[in-house]
């Protein structure tokens, strides 16, 4: 249930292994989903084995040519990304409207898929979940009963709440606000992501789409938003109109949507995946990564791994939790590494001083922007963010 990335790949893995899926959506397609619309390597990697690339490059998207940060004390940095084949080398920005539709029409294919079904509850077999209720757009309740439910279903995943509890840690969950602008000044292709002082320890970005558009949005960890008692959208409409580095840029742009918040389930906590007969994926799952705020890469990847783990448990007649946690297990050996470097770069991103320091030297060192771009392109030059090293490396660089 739930039609975005993670539930539209684990829909057409399945459905691609032989086996029946329903696939359940509240909203009709094509929809919009509040996100900041960034397509990784990682999620390319998949679109690769649903042989959906070609398609997203068809449809309107922004490619991403490079990196672009700036500090608390306002230097300015712009990273190329290099051109290679590794995995995360290439990065597109393309709206959930249409990105999400292209993934949805794919499952269709052969999914039984209903939109504008909303799931309402889930049924359950000697206190175990076997199905969901289901309302649709008429009101009509409708009963769908499943050996294996897979929840898609987003930050407010009833699914989860069902399998594992309900769940808000402030701790490990953002807040975010995003708009569409035209117009807006400056933009060359680079993903843009600002650490600016006053709405520190949150940051601002600005991400590059089709036609002159831009996704602009603010974001900070809900445990500080509260402890600050920051209004997000008023900080960031007050930040565009004074602040040196963005108020000529913004002079002239319009925004053409609604600001929208939403927040995050960040994947610095590990939280329970799986149950009796069920799966969780994305949203659902908690995996959003801590530092960058990317979700659909690893939405898709749990997608993936979960089709993988239904299949299995349905060819061996054994969907127990038991059974099952092999999901847990691989999902966690895939990105569990991953989330934690970033986990630590979300730490370290907070404090003023380092900030300026590293996005000083990578204003004046070719080196130091090199080390730092690596960062985002590979887990393994992640790890080199969290060692006292990096820093004596690029003080003397």
């Amino acid at each position: 249930m739930g039609g975005g990335p993670g539930g539209s790949t684990a829909a057409a893995f399945l459905s691609g292994r032989g086996r029946k899926v329903l696939l359940l959506e509240k909203e009709h397609f094509p929809r919009d989903k509040t996100c900041g619309d960034a397509i990784s390597g990682k999620s390319l990697g998949i679109l690769r084995e649903l042989k959906l690339e070609n398609e997203v490059m068809k449809s309107d998207h922004g490619e991403v040519t490079g990196l672009t940060f700036s500090s608390p004390n306002g230097k300015e940095v712009t990273i190329p990304l290099r051109k290679s084949n590794e995995e995360g080398s290439k990065s597109y920005i393309c709206r959930r409207m249409v990105y999400d539709n292209l993934l949805w029409k794919n499952a269709a294919k052969a999914a039984d898929t209903h939109e504008g079904t909303e799931v309402i509850g889930v049924l359950r077999e000697n206190g175990k979940i076997c199905g969901v209720k289901a309302k649709g757009a008429d009101g009509q309740e409708f009963e769908y009963h499943g050996k294996i439910v897979i929840g898609a279903d987003g930050v407010s995943s009833l699914v989860a709440r069902e399998a594992r509890g309900a769940e808000i840690d402030p701790a490990h969950a953002c807040l975010a606000h995003r708009a569409y602008y035209s117009g807006v000044k400056g933009m060359h292709g680079a993903i843009e992501i600002h650490f600016v002082k006053s709405i520190m320890p949150g940051y601002f970005w600005i991400f590059p789409l089709e036609n002159g558009l831009a996704n602009v949005g603010i974001g900070m960890r809900m445990s500080d938003a509260r402890k600050h008692n920051v209004n997000l959208q008023k900080a960031m409409q007050e930040m565009l109109a004074t602040n040196p580095l963005f108020a000529e840029r913004f002079k002239d742009a319009k925004m053409v949507s609604q600001m929208k918040a939403w927040s995050l389930p960040l994947g610095s906590k590990r939280r329970v995946v799986h149950a009796d007969n069920v799966l969780l994926v994305g949203d659902a799952a908690g995996l959003v990564d801590p530092f960058s705020g990317e979700g659909i890469g690893n939405a898709m990847l749990s997608g993936r791994l979960a089709a993988q783990a239904a299949d299995e448990a349905l060819a061996a007649g054994d969907t127990s939790a038991q059974f099952l946690s092999v999901y847990e297990k691989r999902l966690w050996d895939a990105i569990g590494a991953e989330l934690s470097l970033s986990y630590t770069m979300q730490k370290l991103g907070s404090v003023q001083w380092l900030l300026d320091l590293v996005v000083g030297k990578a204003a004046s060192s070719e080196k130091a922007r090199e080390a730092i771009g690596g960062t985002f392109i590979n887990t393994e030059a992640k790890k080199s963010y969290a060692s006292p090293l990096f820093y004596l490396k690029l003080i003397f660089s």
